[in-house]
């Protein structure tokens, strides 16, 4: 499994300053700390040491990890903040505890998607050599994104779009691959296929309404009346403002239904979707991906139609297919805010509001963003 690695935590007790070996009882290819026989470079990361609220994360002193073998160090310019970000500080589900962590968590530091500049490498590396500017998502190999640098296996970056700023490029990894997964999970869109995302507004879903409109669909973006001008200018032709209207029970049919963020039965979904229809769901309510993921298989054979809830893995193939789009102006990210890695809890609040037009990112003030 890819690894990753972020900095030793230091312990300050007035002048003296010691730097521990922390035994975090990780799985294979979780995160790592810096022992005693590392270079004691300081920088600052934003950890945590116990689930709750954001006030929980804190601003820390450590050491600047080293890469080994198949590794590379990267100076981290800009992180975006997922959902996925959030249930883990939470803890939440409380299932999801079983891999993070029961009582504490496992891995001190959040933050999947990152985007920055290669400066050092392990050995073994062939893909890339200091000085290249790339991007990805370490969610499968450890999460440690929200410090200043970290160590990361070369097999979960790509080449940063050159259009884009570090900004920028940080918002794609885990959102736009959610998106490109979820349109494609139960079958190729086809060229006029009517297609609605539910939860349009966020990360995942300005990347979907994009990413299935550059596949020819007819798009039906759902959100709030504040979203519906920045869905009709990323391409969708039909917007609704579920304050005002219930899409499950207007008349229309699609082919396609992709779940962002929803809170509807698999019935009331069902009523909306043309014969042999597909629905997949990607994130939203709790109970809904639930249902969609074990009842999904009987409610498709009982109806003919196709129910997915889907798990998202990080994939280097789909991040460059999206780079391609990027790069091309096919696909633009929305950026709602930015903050600097200190005020990461204000931005997890924010995000945790439900309220973001797009990514919420934050950015490292040593990289000059």
């Amino acid at each position: 499994m890819a690894s990753i690695r972020t900095a030793g935590l230091t312990k300050n007790f007035g002048d003296l300053r010691a730097v521990n070996e922390i035994d975090l009882d990780l799985p294979e290819g979780g995160v790592r700390v810096a022992g005693h026989n590392e270079e004691l470079s300081l920088v600052q990361a934003m950890t945590y040491r116990a689930y709750g609220a954001p006030d929980v994360l804190q601003l820390t002193t450590v050491t600047r990890p080293v890469p080994e073998s198949g590794e590379v160090l990267v100076q981290v310019h800009a992180a975006s903040l997922n959902q996925a970000d959030l249930y883990l500080l939470r803890g939440e589900p409380w299932v999801a505890r079983l891999s993070s962590g029961l009582r504490r968590p496992k891995r001190p530091t959040l933050g999947a998607d990152i985007a920055g500049r290669v400066v050092a490498v392990g050995g073994g590396v062939t893909q890339f050599q200091p000085g290249d500017a790339v991007y990805g998502d370490l969610a499968a190999c450890g999460f440690g994104g929200f410090a200043e640098y970290v160590c990361v296996h070369e097999k979960a970056l790509a080449p940063k779009p050159a259009s884009l700023s570090f900004t920028q490029a940080a918002t794609v990894p885990m959102a736009a691959v959610t998106a490109l997964q979820g349109l494609r999970a139960a079958g190729p869109v086809a060229a006029g296929a009517l297609v609605l995302v539910h939860g349009a507004s966020g990360g995942v879903g300005t990347f979907a309404v994009q990413l299935a409109k550059a596949m020819g669909a007819h798009v039906t973006a759902v959100c709030s009346a504040r979203h519906v001008e920045q869905a009709r200018t990323l391409g969708a032709e039909h917007v609704i403002d579920y304050t005002q209207e219930d899409f499950t029970r207007d008349g229309r049919r699609y082919d396609l239904i992709l779940v962002v963020n929803g809170r509807r039965s698999l019935a009331e979904y069902r009523r909306a979707l043309s014969p042999r229809g597909r629905l997949v769901v990607v994130g939203g309510d709790v109970g809904t991906i639930m249902q969609a993921t074990l009842l999904g298989p009987v409610v498709s054979l009982a109806h003919s139609i196709t129910v997915r809830g889907l798990i998202v893995h990080p994939s280097r193939d789909d991040l460059l297919f999206v780079g391609q789009l990027l790069d091309s102006g096919v696909v633009v990210p929305v950026i709602d805010r930015c903050y600097p890695l200190g005020e990461l809890p204000e931005a997890m609040r924010y995000l945790g509001s439900g309220h973001a037009r797009g990514k919420v990112v934050i950015t490292m003030e040593q990289a000059g963003q």
